[in-house]
């Protein structure tokens, strides 16, 4: 028992972490932020509990008071039964704390940075050897010791901070969204590597995340909102109020993103999200679908009572606690100069395009187009050559070989001139975080050439539209990140471009603010904006007309997304989701090279 006295942990033996009335607040000038209040969390030992909420619900705040980096304003935390405020210390040597940018040395190998991290945690030399050889095996590693981690995909380095985290094998292990930004294979091998710890070593684990679908892989979970409680308990706790209120809904010859757009803001209607071939519908209790009344009478409706899932229960509690339509604040007008042109026209087009870096393809002779008015997505593992193939589409990097027409301009002849007919919002969102939200606008206006009045009302635009008037004068690295979200695609739209390329958008962002993010680009492709976008999110990837999933510089398949679900369906998997197709198709991929080698 810890500090060899019983009576720290009683009542609550069971319990590894547990926070009392924890209050914490944050200043910035004479502003202050209350991140906590009055929280009250329990977690228990040898489960995988998960913290999920919006952006700036306090997860963050909650993980660094647990392992000691923060002192609260008032309450304790108890972790491990220390006070993680006066026994830090002693708890984080007893814990492992991954964060959200967890800090890899990118000039220094794998085993270079897990020898750093056992010199800091105080491993014996003698007993590295066998800790590394279990943890590059349980992280698929092994093959890469002598990699600088920099030159590691995306996943690969979520594993690496991982396997330092446990250089030392800790009793507790917090893990602040340790699956943001890597693909559904590698978001699968961190999972598979959790339980490995929970269920043989014995470990306890304290999780965020902004997949829903991973907070039902928990055994608890606590919902925090603007730094308060909403709930707490099982998954299954937050589903199952929501039975006979959850639906399947297609209208034959209707795009489903047309569908979910009419159905979100009818009435009754607590959440409409499209999933599959179809779209999925919450209702609050005691309310009928309104699909009837709002589709023509000679549509084939289909309309089917489906089972609720955790993120069903979690749109219900949060639609509860903000006005209606709050998150769809602000609509995005379609820009005044976009949209010319036949439906038809193809305003991108990619023959044979390839990247090479020294002996490395990045991009191995990729060949697609892409119409007016479409949403089309590039998928794939890290490292598969998504982030390349947009950065040659945007003029900002050279083309090894092949050709590539944006808008009807060369881009290997006349990348400026393309260029001013194009946003970008890349993964980072490239926003200046010393300047203010109107500062920002400001600065990418005059970088696209807008001046005078026509700079001015773009910025009002802008403010309105997104919904960051009352944001204007704050600096932007202060922002919560679904408003980072909203700010950066400002930016990318100051200038009214024809093609808007978008890269993983809304990795990290939480649900609301995804699904407000899908809501201004099916305004934008309605009114013509032609978008591309790369996202780890397969279900979002449903959102888009056509699909084309990417691995190791080359495209697997082609089309729309029912289409590439097709090609996989069988005996064994007769319904399968995108994310079921994307792994399928990236291992067939992997297995048929590996035979070939």
């Amino acid at each position: 028992m810890a500090n060899g006295n019983p009576e720290i942990l009683q009542p609550h033996y069971d319990l590894v972490i547990e926070a009392r009335d924890v209050r914490k607040y944050f200043a910035a000038g004479k502003k202050q932020t209350v991140a906590l209040d009055q929280v009250g969390v329990r977690v228990k030992r040898g489960l995988v509990t998960g913290l999920i909420g919006p952006d700036g619900a306090g997860k963050t705040t909650l993980m660094r008071l647990a392992s000691g980096l923060l002192r609260s304003d008032s309450g304790t935390v108890t972790v491990l039964g220390h006070d993680a405020s006066e026994e830090s210390l002693i708890v984080q040597s007893s814990i492992g704390y991954m964060p959200q940018r967890f800090g890899l040395y990118e000039d220094l190998t794998v085993e270079e940075n897990l020898n750093l991290y056992s010199d800091l945690q105080g491993v014996p030399v003698d007993m590295r050897p066998e800790r590394f050889e279990e943890l590059l095996h349980m992280t698929g590693l092994g093959a890469f010791t002598e990699r600088l981690a920099g030159r590691l995909s995306g996943g690969m380095k979520q594993k690496l901070g991982l396997a330092c985290t446990l250089v030392r094998s800790p009793r507790l292990l917090l893990l602040d969204e340790p699956t943001v930004g890597v693909d559904p294979v590698s978001r699968r091998e961190l999972w598979a590597i959790v339980y490995r710890l929970v269920r043989k070593e014995g470990m306890s684990v304290l999780l965020s995340t902004a997949y829903l679908d991973e907070a039902e892989r928990c055994d608890e979970v606590v919902i925090l909102s603007e730094g308060k409680v909403l709930g707490k308990g099982p998954p299954g706790k937050f589903s199952e109020p929501l039975m006979g209120r959850t639906y399947s809904v297609t209208v034959q010859g209707k795009k489903n993103r047309s569908l979910q757009e009419k159905l979100f803001d009818a009435p009754g209607v607590i959440d409409a999200v499209v999933q599959g071939d179809s779209v999925r519908l919450v209702m609050e209790s005691g309310v009928q679908p309104p699909v009837r009344t709002l589709t023509a009478p000679d549509e084939n409706v289909s309309l089917r009572p489906v089972e609720p899932r955790f993120e069903d229960g979690f749109m219900a509690l949060l639609r509860g606690q903000r006005p209606r339509n709050a998150s769809r604040a602000g609509a995005t007008t379609v820009p005044d100069r976009v949209g010319h042109g036949a439906p038809d026209d193809l305003v991108i087009e990619v023959r044979d395009l390839k990247r090479r870096f020294g002996d490395f393809y990045a991009v191995k002779g990729v060949t697609f187009s892409v119409s007016r008015g479409e949403v089309f997505g590039l998928i794939g593992a890290n490292g598969a050559g998504k982030s390349t193939t947009f950065r040659m589409l945007c003029g900002l990097l050279p083309v090894s070989s092949g050709s590539l027409s944006v808008a009807g301009v060369d881009l290997r002849r006349a990348p400026a001139a393309a260029r001013a007919r194009i946003g970008y919002m890349s993964q980072k969102f490239s926003l200046y975080g010393n300047l203010t939200v109107r500062e920002n606008l400001r600065f990418f206006s005059s970088a696209y050439n807008l001046t005078g009045p026509g700079r001015e009302s773009r910025i009002d635009w802008a403010l309105t539209g997104f919904g960051l008037g009352n944001l204007a004068d704050a600096v932007s690295i202060t922002l919560p990140l679904g408003h980072k979200q909203r700010l950066a695609m400002a930016c990318a739209l100051m200038h009214e471009p024809e093609i808007l390329f978008l890269d993983e958008p809304t990795s990290g962002v939480d649900p609301i603010a995804r699904r407000e993010f899908w809501h201004r680009i099916n305004a934008l492709s309605e009114g013509g904006v032609t978008v591309m976008v790369t996202t780890h999110f397969m279900e979002e990837a449903e959102y888009c007309d056509r699909l084309a999933v990417m691995s190791a510089g080359e495209i697997l398949a082609l089309g729309a997304p029912a289409d590439i679900k097709e090609r996989v369906r069988s005996s064994t998997m007769p319904e399968p989701t995108m994310e079921d197709a994307f792994i399928s198709l990236i291992e067939a991929d992997a297995h048929g090279k590996a035979v070939a080698t």
